[in-house]
């Protein structure tokens, strides 16, 4: 270290890390740079006090930093060694693992093939047990089956070991159940042949009763039909009787009618000639004097026409009598004014002439 920018020789290697773990274990190095603090005295009034001062303070830090540094190294070589550790024990603990696992492993290898071989066992000694359902849901040619099946099992105790005992119990209890099952399914068959042999029977029987009520009812229908066709011809003589007696009532009935209505027919005819005679003179009639009073009301209208016409002629030579005095009345007093605005009587006459006749544009005579 440099004396100009440090106060104190950090603690070496060797003892670095006794000194830092030491309580106040830094102390001695401390009181190297307090005696050295305590021991400067710079002249703050002048630039090379003021540099002193500088240094000194620099050199502070840079002491703080160094043994700090030191300290920092030790925590971090510190902080490798449990890593180191665990690494260690890591390897450890895989190489052991693995050499347990290299020594277990036939061991492993034959609980294995034991635990397969149990497993067939049981699996083979479980199909020893049939479902009691399906034995007694079962006919007899299947139990008779099963039964056969069952008796040429060989029961191999070397090869069940502990499962020999169980193995020859099921064999023997479902062989005594299949033989059971036959035996109440025979029995159960044999009843059942002998339900269908009579319901056979009886249906055989049924079936010639109906048969015979068939033929009974197919005579008893013949005998009524024939005896309904009888009837039939019977009723249809009957009812030609009937047809006739009132086919002949009719016809003198209609003849009565007809005769009836000729002569009201006859009797209708004279009335209306009667009528229509009647009705003819009363039409000439008001015919007469339907053309008298036409003829009298155009000469009425004629007469009318002629005074509406006489009138209006009136009326307009009296209207026009009156619009030539209304307009002379105004000419007179245009005229007047022309002339009281200096102009002679002809030169007058001559400009209201010709406004009247409209040869003035833009000047007219209202009347």
């Amino acid at each position: 270290m440099s004396a100009q920018t440090e106060l104190a020789v950090v603690p070496p290697q060797e003892t670095a890390l006794t000194v830092y773990s030491t309580p106040n274990g830094l102390e001695p190095w401390l009181q190297q740079i307090r005696c050295k603090i305590d021991g400067f005295t710079p002249d703050i009034s002048t630039r090379k006090g003021r540099e002193a001062i500088a240094s000194m303070a620099y050199a502070v830090a840079r002491s703080k930093t160094a043994l700090d540094d030191v300290g920092k190294k030790l925590v971090a070589d510190l902080k490798e060694v449990p890593k180191k550790i665990d690494a260690e024990r890591k390897r450890v603990r895989d190489t052991l693992e693995a050499w347990q696992e290299e020594v277990r492993r036939p061991l492993n290898e034959w609980e294995e093939a034991e635990a397969a071989k149990k497993r067939e066992i049981e699996v083979w000694v479980g199909e020893l047990r049939l479902d009691p359902q399906i034995i007694s849901a079962a006919d007899s040619e299947y139990l008779r089956i099963s039964i056969g099946a069952f008796e040429n099992i060989v029961i191999d105790g070397e090869w069940l070991g502990d499962y020999e005992a169980e193995a020859l119990r099921l064999k023997a209890d479902t062989l005594a159940a299949l033989r059971s099952a036959l035996e109440k399914r025979e029995q159960y068959e044999a009843e059942q042949a002998d339900l269908a042999r009579l319901r056979a029977e009886a249906e055989a029987r049924e079936q010639k009763d109906r048969e015979d009520q068939i033929a009974r009812e197919a005579a008893e229908r013949a005998t009524q039909e024939a005896e309904e066709k009888a009837q039939r011809a019977r009723d249809a003589e009957a009812q030609r009787v009937r047809d006739e007696q009132e086919a002949a009532e009719k016809r003198e009935n209609d003849l009565k009618l007809q005769t009836a209505e000729a002569e009201r027919r006859a009797e209708q005819a004279k009335r209306e000639q009667v009528e229509a005679e009647q009705r003819a003179e009363r039409e000439r009639l008001e015919g007469i004097e339907r053309q008298a009073a036409a003829v009298e009301q155009a000469r009425r209208d004629e007469v009318k026409r002629q005074n509406d016409a006489a009138a209006e002629i009136l009326r307009q030579q009296e209207a026009r009598e009156a619009d030539t005095a209304h307009r002379t009345k105004i000419n007179r007093a245009a005229l007047a004014a022309f002339m009281a605005g200096g102009m002679t009587e002809e030169c007058a006459k001559q400009a209201i002439k010709l406004i009247a006749l409209r040869k003035i544009p833009a000047i007219s005579i209202q009347y």
